[in-house]
């Protein structure tokens, strides 16, 4: 495969997940604002914290997904049919037994329900405890189902999963809104999504069958290959993977359901700040998670410099992107929310939404890093790294909620990225091998130089601040001029004079195409 077809392959599959994610932005943007204005608050936090916890459920994964991309990308390279078959074979047993974790998990969540959150009582309580057997035991299912994502990724055919799942989640979002139109429970609602997700395995599973039919030799997948040597094989790449999911669970996984024990009236304000956080992480995975395949590609050949050349200039892009996009957030956080809600979630959210968009941008900012350690299996040596930041992220979220309650968490997890990037930056570069390059060049060049790109957007926002809201076309002067100052900050400074090259040749190439009559 010539450079040219690989680099052809990841713009493809950026796309799909482009699509994906967009699929993803339009639902968590039109279903919060509809369902904001349809529900009570205590009921909208109700259904939020649902949707949380059973998310709890894909933790159980233990990164496995993600291993069965990366072997199935390096055997197929390499032409291993058999150990690709082993791999997905084993992985598909894995799956399955966490899959009966889950259900007894979501069974003693059940349970224990009214002791964990005390707000939550009468109708209110059975409505929730049902929803979370419901949706979660939905999402359990999708375990075992979630070997079919992990092989199109590997085989490079991301736009399968991304159309799949996109769909359906356009489809979850339009029955929601029917339901609740129609003045249905929560239970209703639950009842509706876990549909939603089955009929998804459904259909993954048969593109899956109709794509390994076309393979040469086709994906075998039986039991007579599963083996007790592929099953450690998988959890030894995926022992560091579970740690750093473990330590994500810390991270994102238990900050609604903290504001939910110490200040459960904040649920609903938080849940809209952590869907925008939400909908700016997933938009920059999904343009960059094609990263891990081509990653684990490169890493098969032994080009470790290629590997770190990569890192540097995506790292470098995705700064500018986090930073293009989190600083409005940031800037009219109030505003935003004000046209998208209510004037009360936009009182309450607004600092919640400043704090974590600015955490996030934090953490973010690593992660074609951390999808390069991914796909070159170096993460195994760098575990510590992800664990400290998840326990100050729980101890701080822990210990100021109690204090502030949901701007407590929200600082927690501001706490926690600083940790994170620290470690990053002192600790896991040192020690990943796999991935060639100055770390000095690393965060000058990646992350100084696009950052301070953005200073004039930061001065002009200080300036708005002093004068009077009636000034609008000196706001929109100085906005514009600030942003046109970046811009050209970024081009001069920021870009390499290759990366200059490339994209003028590459603009100049598709306008030519554009006026070539066909």
């Amino acid at each position: 495969m010539t450079s040219r077809q690989e680099k052809l392959i990841v713009v493809k599959n950026a796309a799909a997940n482009l699509v994906r994610g967009g699929a993803s932005a339009a639902v968590a943007f039109f279903l919060p604002s509809f369902l904001t204005r349809s529900m009570s608050t205590e009921a909208f936090g109700a259904w939020s914290l649902v949707l949380q916890l059973s998310a709890y459920v894909g933790y159980l994964d233990f990164g496995i997904q993600t291993a069965i991309a990366r072997f199935v990308a390096h055997s197929s390279e390499r032409g291993e049919s058999e150990h690709r078959d082993r791999i997905v074979s084993t992985a598909m047993v894995c799956l399955a037994s966490s899959a009966c974790i889950g259900l007894l998990g979501l069974a003693l969540l059940a349970a224990f329900l009214p002791h964990l959150f005390p707000h939550l009582r009468g109708e209110l309580l059975v409505s929730v405890r049902a929803a979370v057997i419901l949706v979660g035991g939905s999402l359990c299912i999708g375990l075992p189902a979630s070997v079919f994502g992990g092989t199109f990724v590997g085989l490079q055919r991301n736009e399968i999963p991304a159309a799949i799942i996109g769909i359906s989640r356009l489809i979850s979002a339009v029955l929601l809104v029917i339901v609740v139109r129609h003045h249905g429970s929560i239970t209703q609602m639950a009842s509706v999504a876990a549909f939603v997700n089955v009929g998804s395995y459904v259909v993954q599973y048969l593109a899956y069958r109709r794509l390994s039919r076309r393979l040469a030799p086709p994906i075998c997948l039986s039991l007579s290959s599963v083996s007790k040597a592929t099953a450690f094989e998988i959890f030894d790449y995926c022992f560091s993977l579970t740690v750093w999911g473990f330590a994500m669970l810390l991270v994102t996984g238990l900050d609604l359901t903290i504001v939910g024990i110490f200040s459960f009236g904040e649920v609903a304000y938080y849940s809209i700040a952590a869907t925008v956080v939400t909908l700016l992480a997933g938009s920059f995975g999904a343009i960059f998670g094609a990263m891990g395949s081509t990653a684990a590609v490169i890493h098969a050949r032994g080009d470790r410099a290629g590997l770190g050349k990569m890192v540097v200039g995506a790292t470098r892009m995705g700064t500018a992107m986090l930073l293009a996009t989190g600083l409005p957030l940031i800037v009219f956080a109030h505003p935003l929310l004000r046209v998208w809600l209510d004037a009360q979630y936009a009182a309450k959210g607004a600092i919640l939404l400043q704090v974590l968009v600015a955490a996030n941008i934090i953490r973010m900012t690593v992660t074609p890093y951390v999808l390069a350690m991914i796909g070159s299996g170096d993460q195994r040596r760098v575990i510590l790294t992800p664990l400290l930041e998840g326990v100050s992220n729980l101890i701080f979220s822990v210990l100021l909620a109690r204090s502030f309650g949901a701007i407590g968490v929200a600082a927690g997890t501001m706490i926690g990225s600083l940790v994170g990037l620290g470690g990053n930056l002192f600790y896991n570069m040192r020690r990943t091998a796999e991935i060639q390059m100055s770390i000095s060049e690393y965060f000058f060049s990646a992350l100084l130089r696009p950052s301070l790109c953005f200073l004039p957007i930061g001065l002009a926002a200080a300036v708005w601040r002093f004068l009077p809201p009636n000034l609008v076309a000196v706001r929109f002067a100085c906005g514009a001029i600030a942003a046109a100052i970046s811009v050209g900050m970024l081009w001069r400074f920021a870009l390499q004079p290759e990366e200059r090259t490339k994209l003028i040749a590459t603009i100049r190439g598709r306008l030519g195409r554009e006026i070539v009559p066909s």
